[in-house]
């Protein structure tokens, strides 16, 4: 599990395709000096599970459905990505419960500067509306952010994005066009599933 706090900006160093997988090598000493192999981490909200590392870098081998269903694919070298290392027992949850298991592939649509922070607007697959409300968590490419707004007749959601998230992720280097991951509250699938579920004592 993640919190949607990103713990470091890495750098894509290289990536290796074959038929069903892509390997992605990192470089991030921040990171790399936390982990072994078999650790997960979030890259770009994306839960992977480290399969080598040295001092500076480490790799990650991402299957042909992660590749289908998030936007990893479309990563190219020198790409900055949001990492973040899976929260311990214990630890304080700062952002929103993430669990690195992407929904669906967003594109930025809009981008409006203002004094000190960003509206990001993103659209996203009308179905997957239902779990957006305004105030809401969403985490897109592994950020924990609040929903500012929502359009359903667009299929669009917008984010503020402060100084600090700005500085500290990579929302800030997107530009319309852009594929970003997108991963919807949990607690709204659950709730979804319960009110839709009947129980089998009460048919």
């Amino acid at each position: 599990m993640f919190t949607g706090l990103i713990s470091s900006l890495g750098v894509v160093e290289a990536i290796t395709k074959g038929d069903e997988y892509a390997k992605l090598t990192i470089k991030d000493a921040k990171i790399a000096s936390q982990i072994k192999v078999g650790d997960s981490v979030s890259v770009n909200g994306t839960c992977l599970s480290v399969t080598a590392f040295d001092n500076q870098h480490f790799s990650v081998d991402v299957m042909v459905q992660t590749l289908k269903l998030t936007a990893i694919g479309s990563l190219t070298k020198g790409d900055l990505v949001n990492l973040e290392l899976a929260t311990k027992s214990g630890e304080p949850l700062g952002g929103h419960i993430v669990q690195g298991h992407v929904d669906c592939i967003g594109k930025v649509v809009e981008i409006k500067q203002a004094e000190k922070w960003l509206a990001l607007t993103v659209t996203i697959p009308a179905e997957k509306m239902r779990y957006v409300v305004p105030q809401g968590s969403i985490a897109i490419d592994g950020v924990s952010l609040t929903v500012g707004e929502l359009d359903d007749s667009k299929n669009t959601i917008t984010v503020w994005l402060i100084p600090q998230t700005l500085e500290l992720t990579n929302l800030g280097k997107k530009s319309p066009g852009d594929q970003v991951n997108i991963e919807v509250d949990i607690l709204a699938k659950y709730v979804e599933r319960l009110v839709n579920k009947t129980p089998a004592g009460d048919k």
